[in-house]
């Protein structure tokens, strides 16, 4: 037996061409057909199937079947377990999953981001930052977080020395910068080794200075807008985060204008030497002309609508300024309404997630991963 994946549209209609196109990239179903040598284990494959509520077309020596990519790999898992002995149908079920694994390259590290979620934790070294600007601006506090961070299971600590929030902030020297993130890179280096690091900067003196010193991930809010940065990170090893950011402008269909970003910027990565699998994108959320707006909404919402980039996408949005407008919360109170508009968006596709709050950031990613490998089959 062996299942093969089914991507011929030649022959459907525009209209069904195009629900195809949504339902393959947007919520990554999955077309599949599994080839039999017999009635009898067409059956058995039919009946197999029905336990991950699949949609099934049963034919003569064939099942054909859609299955969303997140039951595949359990589906596959079931059936390499089932007919251990069949090496054809073992070898087309790990060709389908090789084809669909995304993996982020970043310094020391290559994740494999479909396999499992990043925890990208956020600690901020100013005194300004919109959440935790003034917390950890000593080297005991600094240190005491990142112990806490990386006991509750961050993967990645981002460490950030200039804010960028929504209502104007003052730009630091690179200097002040580097004073300020300097000590808690070399405290992860020194004390947590399996950490990557990451620094959140847009200026190029303060990216050659963290490069020299082997950090595993620059995220530039600029989107590596300068030649210079380009050809700085071509000759390294790190990941790069790009951001979309529309504080300068209104837009007149987002998604679709933000398809042209994305798909403009990547070229532009990809065509100065550096590989787009050393690549995650960011949609920008709190970037917008009106901060905390409606374009904010529209972004958490459409998340999925970028998979078709087939790059990781970060969810940045902890305790961003959308729980004050909705709610009139405080920031030391958004965590819960954070936590709900993440979940929407891990679930549509973002599979970095960028937070101050790791230990809930985690239960968020273990619940729901139970939950939709949920297919319960008797023995």
């Amino acid at each position: 037996m062996k299942v093969v994946e089914n991507t011929n549209v030649a022959n459907l209609s525009p209209l069904a061409s195009a629900i195809y196109d949504k339902l393959a990239h947007n919520q990554q179903m999955l077309f599949l057909t599994w080839e039999c040598e017999d009635d009898e284990l067409t059956n058995q494959v039919a009946h197999f199937l029905n336990h991950f509520d699949a949609a099934i077309a049963h034919l003569k020596g064939k099942v054909e079947f859609m299955l969303p990519l997140t039951a595949f790999h359990l589906m596959a898992h079931r059936a390499t377990s089932k007919w251990p002995a069949d090496e054809e149908l073992c070898r087309s079920l790990a060709k389908i999953a090789a084809n669909h694994t995304v993996y982020w390259r970043a310094g020391r590290f290559d994740f494999n981001v479909s396999a499992k979620p990043i925890i990208y934790g956020i600690m901020n070294i100013t005194p300004d930052s919109f959440y935790d600007g003034g917390r950890y601006n000593t080297p005991e506090a600094m240190r005491e977080h990142i112990r806490q961070m990386v006991a509750a299971g961050a993967d990645v600590i981002e460490v950030n020395g200039q804010t960028t929030k929504p209502g104007g902030f003052k730009e630091v020297s690179p200097e002040e910068e580097l004073a300020r993130i300097v000590p808690g890179i070399k405290m992860l280096q020194e004390e947590f080794p399996n950490v990557a690091i990451a620094v959140d900067t847009y200026k190029l003196p303060v990216m050659e200075k963290v490069l020299e010193m082997g950090v595993d991930i620059i995220n530039d809010v600029q989107a590596f807008d300068d030649q210079r940065k380009l050809l700085l990170l071509k000759n390294s090893r790190a990941g790069l985060v790009t951001m979309h950011s529309s504080r300068d402008r209104e837009y007149g269909n987002l998604t679709v204008e933000m398809k042209h970003f994305f798909e403009h910027n990547l070229a532009k990565i990809s065509e100065a030497g550096i590989n787009l699998d050393r690549v995650i994108i960011d949609e920008g959320i709190g970037y917008s002309k009106v901060a905390d707006g409606e374009q904010d909404y529209a972004m958490m919402r459409n998340i999925d609508e970028f998979r078709y980039l087939n790059r990781p996408i970060m969810v940045a949005i902890s305790r961003k300024g959308f729980g004050k407008k909705l709610f009139d919360l405080p920031k030391d109170e958004r965590l819960p309404v954070t936590l709900i508009a993440e979940t929407y968006m891990y679930l549509h596709g973002g599979r970095v997630l960028r937070v101050h709050d790791i230990e809930e950031t985690r239960q968020l990613v273990k619940m729901i991963d139970t939950i939709t490998a949920g297919y319960w089959q008797r023995g």
